[in-house]
């Protein structure tokens, strides 16, 4: 009789013990494929098994605490993994790890966030920064900036379709000889813009560096879905980095574009990348076959044309694909077939 009591109290309690705790959400993506792969370079075509060609394998928490009148706390913490071998990534919530308010003002969030330009980038590529020739590429290293330690982030509510970003990252790189100034702070802005099925967004960064000039970045994207056509979307932008002390300016231009037809999705896109007179072209397919709501079988298809002084890669949600450094003009290639599951 006493168990039964004890059981009784417990149940009752358990509604208001949950209402006072924070919304915890556990979820994440696994994505695994076999690529046969070609770098260009004199070892040739292997095939490989690897993770995150669709989009990277993570996992996560989220969720919010309501603090009443509009206001609640908003949190995230994302870890990569590899599929592939298990392995994690170095740091381990390195993909996002931020904790912030939102209300009516907006959302202002500091830790390890994704930077205004990446938001830009990742909203108009048609590849949906997935598979092998999405606009990854330029985010590699000594290019744009796309998440942003030691950062405030300010995102505002939407006027009539219009949005605000904006961020500062600490580079926190201080020396005797600048005691009171530090190398690396990034500075960025951005605006979005969406009107039924149109996007349009644009966003700049610099970066400052004392020992030269100040690094700059910038993006400009575009999409449209139209729905009188069966929800066939055109998405495509313009990235660019100048970095202080490279001799010329990395330029990558995409366009693309994808198809609905039931359970399927056919892909196509085209990517150029451009660095001084070095310059390589992209050619990208994809296609998408869903068995539910939360799985999907892919196939992922890129050639890169590199002209006579070209090393550019192809790159996918997690893995990238570039001719050794020495190998002028060699033209990488890659076949994907692979699984993705989110819960």
């Amino acid at each position: 009789m006493q168990a039964k009591r004890l059981v009784a109290a417990l149940v009752a309690a358990t509604p208001l013990f949950a209402a006072a705790q924070t919304n915890v959400t556990l979820y994440g993506i696994l994505d695994a494929a076999v690529s046969s792969q070609d770098t260009g370079g004199p070892e040739g075509r292997t095939t490989v098994v690897n993770s995150g060609n669709q989009s990277s394998s993570r996992f996560g928490f989220r969720g919010s605490e309501d603090l009443g009148n509009g206001l609640k706390v908003v949190f995230n913490l994302e870890a990569g993994t590899a599929i592939d071998t298990g392995a994690a990534d170095s740091n381990l919530f390195q993909r996002r790890a931020i904790v912030g308010l939102e209300g009516d003002f907006g959302l202002v969030t500091l830790g390890r966030e994704y930077s205004p330009i990446a938001a830009i980038a990742a909203a108009s590529d048609a590849f949906g920064q997935g598979f092998y020739g999405s606009n990854l590429a330029a985010f590699s290293s000594s290019r744009l900036t796309r998440r942003l330690a030691n950062s405030v982030n300010y995102k505002s509510p939407s006027w009539n379709g219009l949005r605000l970003l904006a961020a500062y990252s600490a580079g926190e790189a201080q020396t005797s000889t600048t005691p009171n100034l530090s190398s690396g702070d990034l500075k960025g802005v951005g605006v979005e813009y969406t009107l039924g099925g149109l996007y349009l967004g644009g966003g700049y960064h610099t970066v400052k560096r004392l020992s030269t000039d100040d690094d700059k970045e910038a993006a400009i994207g575009a999409g449209y879905k139209f729905d009188q056509l069966g929800g066939f979307e055109l998405k495509g932008n313009w990235l660019q980095a100048d970095r202080a002390g490279t001799p010329a300016k990395y330029k990558q231009y995409n366009i693309g574009g994808s198809m609905p037809f039931g359970a399927h999705r056919v892909y196509a896109t085209f990517q150029q990348q451009k660095q001084g007179d070095a310059k390589g072209n992209t050619y990208a397919l994809a296609y998408t076959y869903s068995l539910s709501k939360r799985t999907n079988l892919y196939a992922s298809y890129a050639d890169l044309n590199n002209n006579r002084l070209g090393v550019f890669g192809i790159t996918s949600s997690s893995v990238s694909i570039a001719p050794p450094a020495t190998a002028l003009g060699a033209d990488p290639k890659v076949l994907s077939l692979g699984i993705r599951h989110s819960f």
